[in-house]
Formats: C-alpha cells, sequence, structure tokens
C-alpha cells in the first residue's frame, strides 16, 4: 500500500483521491508499482491544472467567446468531477468557478459594449438617414451626389441593428436616395432639352453669321452682329460636343468681315486723314480775310476756298466740327460786312431810320417839358410817371441813333 496527502493505491491495486467527502475512487492500477500509480494520476492533476492556466489566459487576454470559455470550463470540471486525477480537485473545482465568475463578466461587459455600439450604431445610421434625407432636396448635383455614395460606404461599415430597425431606416435612406436620383435625372433630361434647344438657335445664328461675313454694307452689318451677338448670349449653351465648333465658326464669321472692314476703314481713315490737312490749309487761309476790309475781294476769295474745300472729300468725324467750325466763322464775318454795307448804302432804310429818330427825339424833348412843368407846380406824382416814360423813351433814342450811326451818320 501506498499514499501521498492527496491520494493513495490499495492492495488491490484501486487508487484514491482524498476530497472533502472523502475518499473518491480514481481508478484500477495492476501494470506497475502503487508509487507508479500515484505518479501517473498526479501527472493528469498537473495536465489538469495547466489546462484550467491556459485557458484563464484565454479568457484573460483573448477575445475567447463566453460560450466556447463555459465550453472548455464544463469539459474540464467534467474531469474533476470523475475524480480521474490524483491532487486538490476542490482547488480546481474553486478555479473554475473563479473562472466562471470571471468568464460571465466578461459575458455582460461585452453585452454592455454590444448595446452601446449597437446604439451608436443607431445613431449612426439615423444621422446619415437625416443627412440623405436632406441631400435628396438640394441640386448641388455633383456634391451631393458624391456625398450620397460617401454615406453608403458609412452605413455599410457600421454593425447591423435588430433586422426591423436596421431594415426601416436602410429603407428610408435608400428612398432618399432615390428621389435624389430621379431629380437629378429629371434635370439633367431638362438641360438636355433646354442645350438642344440652343444648339438649333445658335445654328441658325451661325448660318446668318456666315451669309454676313462678305458684307460690305459695314454699317449695318456690322449693328446685326451685335444683335446676333446678344441672341448668342441668350440663348444658353448648347451640348458640350457642339458648343466650342459652334462658337468657332460664329466667332470666324465675324472675324472675317470685321477684318474687311478693318481693312477698309483703315484705308479711309488714312484718306480722310490727308483731307484733313488740306482743309485745315484752306481754313488758315480763309481766316486771313478776317477782318474784312475789301468786301468784293473777301467774297471772291472765300468763293474759291469754298469750291477747293468741297472738292477736297470727307474728314475725320471727331475732327469735321473743329474745322468746320473755323470755316462758319469766316463766313459769318463776310456775312456780316455784307449786312453792314447794305444798311449802309440803302436810302430807303436811312430814310426810315432818319425819320423814327426825328419822332422819339420830338418825343422825349415833348415829355422833358412836361416834367419840368409838373414839377413847377408841385405836382410830384404826374412829375415821376412822366419821368418813368421819359426814360424808356430816351433808350428807344438811344438805340435808334446807334441804328442811324451804321448808316454814316
Amino acid at each position: 500500500m501506498s499514499s501521498d496527502p492527496w491520494g493513495r493505491v490499495d492492495e488491490t491495486g484501486t487508487v484514491y483521491v482524498r476530497t472533502s467527502e472523502g475518499e473518491q475512487v480514481v481508478g484500477s492500477w495492476q501494470a506497475g508499482s502503487p508509487e507508479e500509480a500515484l505518479a501517473y494520476f498526479e501527472r493528469k492533476y498537473e495536465g489538469l491544472v495547466v489546462e484550467i492556466g491556459l485557458l484563464e489566459k484565454r479568457v484573460k487576454t483573448t477575445d475567447l467567446s463566453a460560450k466556447d470559455a463555459m465550453a472548455a470550463i464544463d469539459h474540464i470540471r467534467g474531469q474533476i468531477d470523475e475524480h480521474h486525477a490524483v491532487g486538490d480537485l476542490e482547488a480546481l473545482s474553486k478555479r473554475l468557478d473563479a473562472l466562471v465568475t470571471s468568464v460571465d463578466a466578461r459575458r455582460e461587459e461585452r453585452k454592455a459594449q454590444k448595446a452601446k455600439q449597437t446604439d451608436e450604431a443607431r445613431h449612426s445610421k439615423e444621422a446619415l438617414v437625416a443627412e440623405a434625407e436632406e441631400l435628396a432636396q438640394s441640386e448641388q448635383w455633383r456634391a451631393a451626389g458624391e456625398r450620397l455614395r460617401a454615406l453608403v460606404d458609412t452605413w455599410k461599415g457600421l454593425p447591423r441593428l435588430d433586422r426591423k430597425s436596421d431594415d426601416e431606416l436602410w429603407h428610408r435612406f435608400s428612398h432618399a436616395r432615390s428621389a435624389f436620383s430621379k431629380r437629378r435625372k429629371a434635370h439633367f433630361a431638362a438641360l438636355d432639352a433646354q442645350r438642344e434647344v440652343a444648339r438649333q438657335t445658335k445654328e441658325r445664328l451661325v448660318a446668318e453669321a456666315e451669309s454676313l461675313s462678305g458684307s460690305t454694307d459695314w454699317g449695318p452689318t456690322a449693328a446685326r452682329y451685335r444683335d446676333l451677338m446678344t441672341e448668342w448670349k441668350a440663348a444658353g449653351r448648347a451640348q458640350r460636343e457642339h458648343e466650342e465648333d459652334l462658337w468657332n465658326r460664329f466667332r470666324g464669321a465675324q472675324d472675317v468681315f470685321f477684318a474687311a472692314r478693318s481693312g477698309v476703314f483703315a484705308e479711309r481713315d488714312a484718306e480722310q486723314s490727308e483731307n484733313l490737312k488740306l482743309k485745315e490749309e484752306l481754313a488758315v487761309e480763309a481766316e486771313k480775310l478776317v477782318p474784312v476790309t475789301d468786301l468784293k475781294a473777301a467774297r471772291a476769295a472765300f468763293r474759291s476756298i469754298n469750291e477747293r474745300w468741297e472738292a477736297i472729300g470727307h474728314v475725320p468725324r471727331d475732327a469735321r466740327p473743329k474745322v468746320e467750325g473755323r470755316m462758319h466763322t469766316v463766313e459769318r464775318a463776310i456775312q456780316e460786312a455784307e449786312e453792314a454795307e447794305w444798311r449802309r448804302t440803302n436810302p430807303e432804310a436811312r430814310a426810315r431810320a432818319e425819320g423814327l429818330t426825328g419822332q422819339l427825339q420830338a418825343a422825349v424833348d415833348k415829355l422833358r417839358t412836361q416834367v419840368d412843368a409838373a414839377r413847377a407846380a408841385g405836382n410830384n406824382a404826374k412829375a415821376d410817371k412822366l419821368s418813368r416814360e421819359l426814360e424808356g423813351r430816351q433808350a428807344l433814342l438811344d438805340q435808334a441813333l446807334k441804328g442811324l450811326e451804321e448808316f454814316g451818320g
């Protein structure tokens, strides 16, 4: 018979383990000595110790699921309960009990963590749905479309909720995306229709622009090109594949016309600049006739200058008022000299002027006498009234005398 603190072997080879409830049969050993029997079952105990130690480490340091951990614990506990090892089995049972407590705590911790993650996922998905529904009303087609695609990727990265909640939120999310896609499709369909109308309008404008490119009716054609440009801008953009080609044709037709016009105008401007120099020389020649001393000679000289002036042709528009104004000034000076000469040599006009002057002089003399008489009689009111009338007649007399001087006195 052999024994140790935790077990013994009797004379029949039966191996026992000591527990708080008394000795329990471990097994029967017939192949060797009792010491070998105890050593064998003690090694089995050490194996259970190692197995429990490894399980404790896995529970503590890995993400071993509670289900797998409990299965491993039950497996070891079954071996302990069957008493197939010699050692402190109750200590092993206590370690397993502690391990169960730890697994339960881990289970509750993971359950709480999962609940928290689920709650966070719910809030995240609700936020995605709210943003998607807001984007569904956007007209920022590119930016909103890209953002909705990003929201889908974000959604896929979130944990699933319970089927009902997840399906409801996904339905709202999917509906918002569909609504946006439908609005965007309708927008671009309308835009395509508008661009087709713009293309047809611009085709017509291009055709007219090209037909006008060879015109030499410079003013009206340039005005029409301005109108065509206004219509072009109002037509809107055609499809991208047509817009650039249409514009190049439209602009090219205008360039042909305006280049031709510029060439003609440049030639004309050079000619008109030369004409201006000639007319300025004539203006200088005409201005030498003023002041007029010999009316007949001045009239003849101005007529000659004017004939040469008319033969020269046009000058630049901006220079015309100044140079023509110089000629008009000389012409007015000659006309005024002619009028003065006519008044001076016209007998009838002189006679009428002398008669008017005599009448006014008589009226002035008469009024002056009446004023003196009224003052002598002390009638100042009458004298003042007659004085005012005298002032008016005197002014007329002064004007008449000045006109009479123009006839030579």
